[in-house]
């Protein structure tokens, strides 16, 4: 067979994230039948020395302590941003300038004004962009978005969506880049992903009312002293979708035992589902359709006929993990670039949700509700 072409990845950022993001790269093409090879180009880090050991960790080719020197360099297509938050928008306009497309961790920004500046420079540019919101890949999700589409729920009341975890449970914690009053609180960070889940099983949330709370209200500085803490640990709203649906979204950090709880229920006319990604290979489900007295949520198990599940193993009941969620984004994002498909969750994606957030927000300090923006 002839040689694929080659894509040539350029990672700034070596932490969770960014070892995250080179697994679902190496994994990808093992996995997937892609349109291009993977070649891990160059890494950027903080200082040579990070960056070179990142680079023989990682397997790329190259490292440099330069990202801009990282997005000029012509050899390399894809830009891969798991930087700080706060750095998502100049290094990806700057890798958007160079023609390069772009895969950046969320949030895409800060502030929806910064990420609607970035998703219009995608578009003008017509480079191909992808954020990091790698839950919505699981085959459960796409199973229950598509039984909520064939109305096997009936039609859908009720809602709710939960991201809670406890790493930031601890008051003596440090403030960290988390904390940042621009674009920083539990609703950005986490309560985002409970927001795209809710959009990717019922549609449009177009009303919101809000209700942020910090819980801590200052945390060391790591110069001996304090700072204040002004954004939430805590994020909830109420909210209303487009099909009429209602229920609520929470984003708690301070979750005292949770480690990974990003759990929806939907409640229907004939049925309901609920789920928790502390057991992602699970879905269940209960239908009024059954018999009296054979009632009760059914566990359905996540197996070769949950595409692409088979793609990883043959057999049910072994499970998937959350680096194979990245690798079946990435193989998303590629087949993307080649132009077989749309984007899954681009930089337009990545705006909706940062406008979700400040939309919440905003109806947290008037204490009303608010229509959100198309």
């Amino acid at each position: 067979m002839p040689n694929k072409p080659v894509l040539r990845i350029g990672l700034i950022g070596t932490g969770f994230m960014g070892k995250a993001h080179v697994f679902g790269f190496a994994s990808a093409p093992k996995v997937f039948d892609l349109p291009f090879d993977i070649e891990l180009h160059t890494v950027a880090d903080v200082t040579e020395e990070v960056a070179a050991r990142a680079a023989a960790d990682f397997g790329f080719a190259n490292s440099t302590s330069d990202w801009r020197s990282l997005i000029a360099n012509a050899d390399i297509d894809v830009i891969d941003i798991t930087a700080p938050n706060a750095l998502h928008k100049e290094m990806a306009l700057a890798a958007i300038a160079a023609g390069k497309h772009v895969y950046c961790e969320k949030p895409l920004a800060p502030l929806a004004s910064d990420a609607r500046e970035m998703a219009q420079a995608a578009t003008a540019r017509g480079v191909k962009t992808q954020v990091g919101f790698n839950y919505l890949c699981n085959p459960m999700l796409r199973l229950a978005k598509k039984m909520i589409a064939d109305g096997e729920l009936g039609e859908i009341r009720g809602y709710r969506g939960l991201h809670a975890e406890d790493y930031m449970v601890d008051a003596s914690g440090a403030f960290t880049f988390r904390h940042d009053p621009a674009g920083g609180g539990a609703l950005a960070d986490i309560g985002s992903h409970a927001l795209a889940t809710a959009e990717f099983l019922l549609g449009p949330i177009t009303e919101v009312m809000g209700d942020c709370i910090t819980m801590i209200g200052e945390r060391p500085d790591g110069k001996g002293g304090t700072r204040k803490v002004e954004v939430d640990d805590v994020g909830r709203a109420f909210v209303r979708f487009a099909n009429g649906a209602q229920g609520s979204v929470e984003g708690n950090w301070i979750a005292t035992g949770r480690k990974m709880q990003h759990d929806f229920e939907v409640y229907g006319t004939e049925g309901a589902l609920h789920y928790s990604q502390e057991r992602f290979n699970e879905l269940h489900f209960y239908s009024n359709r059954d018999p009296a007295g054979r009632r009760g949520f059914r566990k359905i198990e996540a197996a070769p006929d949950h595409e692409p599940y088979g793609r990883f193993c043959v057999a049910p009941g072994h499970q998937l993990g959350f680096n194979d969620l990245k690798a079946i984004e990435v193989a998303g994002y590629i087949h993307a670039i080649a132009g077989t498909i749309e984007e899954p969750f681009g930089f337009a994606a990545g705006l909706r949700i940062q406008t979700l957030v400040e939309t919440i927000q905003r109806s947290s300090s008037t204490r009303q509700w608010i229509s959100v923006p198309a």
